[in-house]
C-alpha cells in the first residue's frame, strides 16, 4: 500500500515536471460575454515577437471571421491575430493588417505561430511547422505595454465592445509569446513534438494566470 502510494506520487510528479498536461480553453458557442484574460509574465513592450498557439474550430471559412488572439491598450488594437472571412490569417499591429493565404483551420488541431521583427519588418506564419513566405509589415513599429490580453473576444474598446459574430468558438491552448523571433527549427520542433519545447518569456502558458468570464471550460489535456 505504502509503495503503491509512493509510485503514484512519483508518476504524478513526473507528469507535472514533464509538462505533458496542458490547459485548454473550450468555447462551446458564440457569445459576446465568454472570454479569458491572460496575465503575462512581463509587459508587452515588444520590438519583435513569436506568438504560438494550438487551436481547433468547426466554424467554416466564409462563415465569419474569428478572433484568435487580442491584446488591446486603451486606444489601440496593439496585437490582434485573426482568421479572416476569406480564410486568410491576419495580423494587426495598431493599424492596417498583413494577411497570409494559409490552409483552412478545422476541427483537427493546428499548431499556429506568427513571427515579426520591427527592425526589418519581416513577418511570417507557421502552420504545423511549415513556414509561409515572408512579408514586410510595420517596420520600426513597437508594440506598447499597458494593455490587456483577451482570448475569445475582440475588444473594440478596453475590455468591452465585444461582438458575438467575431467570437472564438472551438478549442485553444498552449498560448506562448516570446519577445524575440524564434528559429525556424524550434518552431518546427514544437509542431512535430506536440508540445512546447520552450515556454514563452512574455506569456508562459504553463504558469500564466487566467481569469475566466462567462461559459468557458478550462480542461487539462495530455500532449
Amino acid at each position: 500500500m505504502r509503495l503503491s502510494a509512493v509510485l503514484l506520487f512519483c508518476a504524478a510528479s513526473l507528469t507535472l515536471a514533464g509538462g505533458v498536461s496542458v490547459r485548454s480553453l473550450l468555447f462551446s458557442s458564440e457569445s459576446a460575454s465568454n472570454f479569458v484574460t491572460v496575465q503575462p509574465q512581463k509587459p508587452l513592450d515588444l520590438s519583435a515577437f513569436t506568438l504560438c498557439l494550438r487551436l481547433a474550430t468547426e466554424l467554416k471559412t466564409e462563415q465569419r471571421e474569428i478572433i484568435l488572439f487580442a491584446y488591446r491598450t486603451k486606444y489601440y488594437d496593439e496585437l490582434n491575430l485573426w482568421r479572416e472571412l476569406d480564410g486568410r490569417i491576419g495580423l494587426y499591429l495598431s493599424g492596417d493588417g498583413v494577411f497570409f493565404q494559409m490552409p483552412p483551420l478545422g476541427s483537427l488541431q493546428t499548431h499556429l505561430c506568427i513571427t515579426w521583427d520591427s527592425l526589418t519588418g519581416a513577418t511570417s506564419v507557421f502552420m504545423d511547422g511549415k513556414k509561409s513566405l515572408t512579408k514586410i509589415y510595420q517596420k520600426r513599429h513597437n508594440v506598447r505595454s499597458g494593455g490587456q490580453i483577451i482570448i475569445g473576444q475582440d475588444p473594440d474598446e478596453y475590455l468591452g465592445g465585444f461582438d458575438a459574430n467575431q467570437s472564438f468558438v472551438g478549442e485553444i491552448s498552449d498560448i506562448n509569446l516570446w519577445s524575440n523571433v524564434l528559429p525556424d527549427t524550434v518552431i518546427k520542433a514544437m509542431a512535430d513534438n506536440g508540445n512546447t519545447v520552450q515556454t514563452g518569456d512574455v506569456i508562459d502558458w504553463s504558469v500564466a494566470n487566467l481569469e475566466v468570464t462567462g461559459q468557458v471550460n478550462v480542461v487539462n489535456r495530455d500532449m
